[in-house]
């Protein structure tokens, strides 16, 4: 059977066919495209789900984007510009991500995700990019073409799973890793030293700053070698 891979998803109120708002879990559709194209079964959770054993039925998991990452979390204060604080997603995917890597499960975190990623194993975060750089990191018209590029990291599983030096990539996010997780390296860097991607020692866990499910489809050659990175990851530990 093909890898069940769990996307997580964003909680919001939004407006339905009902009168008003209520509460929703959603996940871009476009996650789901890019699973399914890479040879997984995608799924959604949200916090409604227990964390340690989603990670033990799950074969991969995604850390969807979004708001930001409660910087309590992590030791700190809250930043003025930090925004969109969910707790409980947090300890969700938090506990989540860590399960999932102790079991040795692949993981992609994507935006929020990677920052949830280092956080779960103990890092830190830049909570507001403008404070420590020039370079504009939040591209919000026209996020669905690349914005600026990134330099992989040379021996870099994210290197080798792109197949490149450099890459092409949107950017919607004004936090950023500051100091690294327990055993995470960087595996790229924007051209103002802005960490753009992480990943355990075995590649197994790895995380992008940019949006591959908010780029335009004719980027998809090049935005799937992530989630055919994690399906095949998934299939050699279902065969092994």
């Amino acid at each position: 059977m093909r890898p069940l891979v769990v996307v997580t998803a964003i909680t919001r109120r939004i407006r339905t066919t009902l009168p008003g708002e209520s509460d929703h879990a959603t996940v871009h559709r476009r996650f789901g495209q890019l699973v399914a194209k890479a040879g997984g079964v995608p799924v959604s959770a949200g916090p409604g789900a227990d964390p340690v054993e989603l990670a033990a039925r799950a074969d991969a998991v995604v850390i969807n984007g979004g708001g930001d990452v409660d910087p309590a979390a992590y030791g700190a204060a809250r930043h003025p510009r930090t925004s969109w604080v969910d707790p409980e997603r947090d300890e969700f995917e938090l506990a989540l991500a860590r399960e999932a890597v102790e079991r040795g499960k692949p993981v992609l975190g994507v935006c929020r995700g990677l920052h949830v990623l280092n956080v779960s194993l103990g890092g830190t975060l830049v909570q507001h990019l403008p404070d420590v750089t020039e370079l504009d990191h939040d591209v919000r018209q026209g996020f669905e073409h690349p914005a600026h590029e990134v330099a992989l990291e040379p021996g870099s599983s994210a290197a080798s799973l792109y197949g490149a030096e450099r890459l092409e990539v949107n950017s919607v996010h004004h936090q950023a890793v500051e100091g690294l997780g327990a055993e995470l390296a960087v595996g790229a860097r924007a051209a103002d030293g802005t960490i753009e991607a992480i990943e355990s020692a075995d590649g197994r866990a790895v995380g992008i700053q940019w949006h591959p499910e908010l780029m335009d489809p004719s980027h998809d050659a090049v935005q799937l070698a992530a989630f055919r990175s994690l399906v095949q990851v998934a299939e050699g530990a279902a065969a092994s």
